[in-house]
């Protein structure tokens, strides 16, 4: 199980979704009076000068990035399976890939949410460059399942 090379990239995957499920900053609005902190947890507004927080929402991102890892968990589980393995690999590319370009457009369009008229700097955050490196990860882990399966394949028609 470990030595395919599938179960390192869905490792790699899961360690990343991991981190940003943790908290670390996506990406802010910086105003003139309050500052827009995006997380896993929802949106802090905090005074841009002292720091402190005033006001929070939440928003189900969590529950988003720990059910993409518990699938990329699920997929290096079944192992044995490889059809199985292989749909619960495009599922993951596709649900991580929808849910990239949704905080990619947050990201650029969020500031149209915010109700503070005066100009709004956007600070992309380290959250956000781990949330988007994982995309590639389990592209790759596909590769490698389709890879697996031809191979099967293949030795099932010498059989």
């Amino acid at each position: 199980m470990w030595q395919r090379v599938q179960t390192v990239y869905l490792g790699i995957a899961i360690i990343l979704l991991g981190i940003v499920s943790a908290g670390v900053t996506l990406f802010s609005f910086v105003g003139k009076a309050n500052r827009y902190v995006v997380n896993s947890f929802g949106i802090t507004t905090e005074n841009a000068q002292t720091g402190e927080a005033i006001e929070q929402q939440m928003m189900p991102m969590m529950v988003g990035t720990i059910a993409l890892a518990l699938l990329c968990f699920l997929a290096i589980m079944s192992y044995k399976n490889i059809e199985r393995q292989f749909k619960l690999g495009r599922t993951i590319f596709f649900l991580y890939f929808v849910s990239v370009v949704g905080v990619i457009l947050l990201s650029f369009f969020g500031d149209a949410l915010i109700d503070d008229p005066a100009g709004v700097r956007r600070e992309l955050g380290l959250g956000f460059y781990l949330f988007v490196a994982g995309l590639p990860f389990t592209f790759l882990a596909n590769v490698g399942i389709k890879r697996d399966k031809r191979t099967l394949d293949s030795l099932n028609r010498l059989r």
